[in-house]
């Protein structure tokens, strides 16, 4: 059974720091690109960031270059997101994604909230 299980969401003040992660199982994580993507109440789903099958290559939205890294770890089929310097426009719920060819599988979401 395919499953992505986000964590590390959480209430931080403006300015603060968080570390998502993104467990995942049940198909060989190494073969497929994995991300990340948000939904602001209100709003539709917003890219924010991916990774390649090897970690050498790392993309991310305007929004949040120089603010986050993206990173991997698959020998623990786990992947990571730090963002720093939040801001209250950051708030939204992020999913974690994960692609190769016609396969996408989403996680269920953490929620991440800037606020003081």
């Amino acid at each position: 059974q395919v499953q992505l299980v986000e964590s590390g969401g959480g209430l931080v003040q403006p300015g603060g720091s968080l570390r998502l992660s993104c467990a995942a199982s049940g198909f060989t994580f190494s073969n497929y690109y994995i991300g990340w993507v948000r939904q602001a109440p209100g709003k539709g789903l917003d890219w924010v960031s991916a990774i390649k099958t090897d970690g050498g290559s790392t993309y991310y939205a305007d929004s949040m270059k120089g603010r986050s890294t993206i990173s991997r770890d698959n020998a623990k089929n786990t992947m990571f997101l730090q963002m720093n310097d939040l801001k209250p426009d950051d708030t939204a719920v992020y999913y974690c994604n994960a692609n190769s060819g016609p396969y996408n599988y989403w996680g269920q979401g953490t929620q991440v909230t800037v606020s003081s």
